[in-house]
């Protein structure tokens, strides 16, 4: 009788699933954090680098307070393409390197931080695409399915974002995914050599979630 193979995700939608980072992530994470710098400047800073990956990586794996997911894609149709091939590459780049959207390519990340157990249950979201993957709606997907999983199997009540107020695009992506504004925090973090003013969106476990 056969036997259903297990799936590599944590839990999945009809275009990405989701999955805990790991260390052998980091060529694929760096090249595309290295392809997609223009389209993070000057609101993330994902590590470009082995040893900022390392770092990075090794705290999402090891600090309890704390968890990362990276959103894949689940299969590789680009450019009217079904594996995303294009001019004799296996990825659709001209050198075989990180660009292309293969079947399992990482598409973005998201980050659970801050996680408070007892009567808090909650935690601090960011998250970010890469290039290749901005546009197409799977950040969408990803973080609907992140936050099901926060609610779920992590038992968490509560999920914060907290946005500058000029990155029009993650707060449509808050908004898209049923978070709401709570208010305004001047001077909240510091980002990128300053304090910066965030809003703060939120959603707590419910119905429908």
């Amino acid at each position: 009788m056969p036997h259903d193979t297990p799936s590599r995700y944590l839990a999945e939608g009809p275009r990405v699933g989701i999955r805990h980072f790991t260390l052998d992530d980091e060529a694929e994470f760096t090249a595309r954090t290295r392809e997609s710098k223009d389209l993070h400047h000057p609101w993330l800073f994902p590590p470009d680098t082995a040893e900022a990956y390392a770092r990075y990586a090794g705290r999402l794996i090891g600090d309890p307070a704390k968890a990362g997911f990276l959103v894949c894609e689940k299969d590789g149709t680009k450019d009217g393409t079904k594996d995303g091939t294009k001019d004799g590459t296996k990825d659709g780049t001209k050198d075989g390197a990180a660009g292309g959207a293969i079947a399992g390519a990482i598409a973005g990340f998201v980050n659970i931080n801050n996680i408070v157990e007892g009567g808090f249950l909650s935690g601090a979201l960011g998250y970010g695409a890469f290039a290749h993957a901005a546009g197409r709606g799977l950040m969408r997907e990803g973080l609907g399915l992140v936050v099901r999983y926060a609610f779920g199997p992590m038992r968490l009540h509560r999920l914060e974002i907290n946005v500058r107020p000029g990155n029009a695009a993650s707060i449509a992506l808050a908004r898209a995914c049923g978070f709401r504004l709570e208010g305004f925090s001047p001077k909240m973090l510091y980002v990128d050599g300053a304090w910066r003013d965030h809003q703060r969106w939120a959603i707590t476990a419910g119905p429908g979630i």
